[in-house]
């Protein structure tokens, strides 16, 4: 039998995008841990409420439906390249610019001109889907309605009508979670998955699972999490079906999945290939950049971040509290090279 996994439709990178291409995949956390996506392969209608341990999430459909989990692929696309760009030093801004055939490579879509299309109505679905929550990214809490991303327009378009360059305004909810690095890194076997369930399992599973052995969750909250709205019977079928799948070709990326002895748990087990970060990923506090300001006067603090974070990934250290111990190696850092 065949694998369940797409084929990769861009195994030859070009030379001149590869570094566009290559920037490690990464996922916001806020909604890798929340169902704000929809797993509807057709226009989903409906608006849904969602709370879980005191958070809550209103999603609204625009007149062309909530945006689903396979339109996530633009918003993982221009987090990385926001990242690499944080990691390297540069400034970023909500405003993100690219080329739309450097997407369509980097998450494995067509580049015909379904593709161009489908992309379009992905955006015009991210732009239409208003979200209001108390979840914090960056430390703030976002109570009014925003959308996933505030605008999208094409700067360029062939004689074709096909899209050359694109331009999209991010939210402030998902730029709060870039600069805050509330960010996980993702396998780009993401991107081969077919069916919105498999993805958002992978998802949970960063999310929950990490670089833990193992992870189990009830199926009744799974289901919850996934935002599923199928019935409890026909939610079991479906993820029955992936892990039949999964047993029998190993595709699910980084992570197995099971049930549990008596069935009433999904165990997902570390395969021990989930991503390494090139940086320590760790959330710190909104303030904190006043204090590390304090303790090496007359250094961008957003550099130090970049050499803490590269440090720490390097020595394999995971500080139990990454703010105060930013702080500590701005103040080494300052007594060891004084002012710049």
């Amino acid at each position: 039998m065949s694998s369940p996994l797409l084929p990769d439709r861009h195994p030859q990178r070009d030379f001149f995008v590869c570094d566009i291409i290559n920037a490690a995949p990464k996922a916001d956390v806020g909604s890798m841990e929340h169902p704000i996506f929809s797993l509807s392969t057709k226009p989903d209608l409906r608006p849904r409420h969602y709370e879980h341990n005191g958070l809550s999430i209103d999603i609204k459909p625009s007149s062309d439906g909530i945006a689903t989990v396979h339109d996530r692929d633009i918003l993982i696309f221009c987090i990385s390249q926001l990242i690499r760009a944080l990691n390297d030093g540069r400034e970023v801004s909500q405003m993100v610019r690219f080329q739309a055939s450097d997407l369509l490579r980097a998450t494995n879509r067509m580049t015909t001109g379904r593709g161009y299309d489908l992309l379009k109505a992905a955006m015009e679905r991210l732009a239409g889907t208003r979200i209001s929550t108390n979840i914090t990214t960056g430390g703030k809490e976002v109570f009014e309605t925003f959308g996933l991303i505030e605008s999208a327009r094409i700067v360029r378009q062939t004689r074709e009508g096909r899209m050359q360059e694109i331009e999209i305004k991010l939210s402030d909810w998902v730029f709060n979670a870039i600069r805050a690095h509330e960010v996980l890194t993702i396998s780009r076997d993401y991107f081969r998955l077919r069916r919105p369930l498999e993805r958002r399992l992978y998802e949970l599973a960063r999310k929950h699972c990490g670089n833990q052995r193992e992870w189990s969750i009830g199926l009744d909250l799974l289901q919850k999490k996934c935002g599923s709205s199928s019935t409890s019977f026909e939610f079991r079928r479906l993820v029955a079906n992936v892990i039949r799948e999964d047993t029998a070709h190993s595709h699910m990326p980084d992570y197995s999945l099971r049930f549990s002895a008596d069935e009433t748990k999904v165990v997902f087990r570390n395969r021990g290939t989930a991503p390494v970060a090139d940086v320590f990923e760790a959330f710190l506090d909104p303030d904190i950049h006043e204090e590390a300001r304090a303790a090496a006067p007359g250094w961008d603090v957003r550099y130090l971040e970049v050499e803490w974070r590269r440090w720490c990934a390097a020595e394999e250290i995971e500080p139990k509290h990454p703010s105060r111990h930013f702080v500590r190696f701005c103040r080494t850092w300052y007594e060891k090279r004084g002012s710049p």
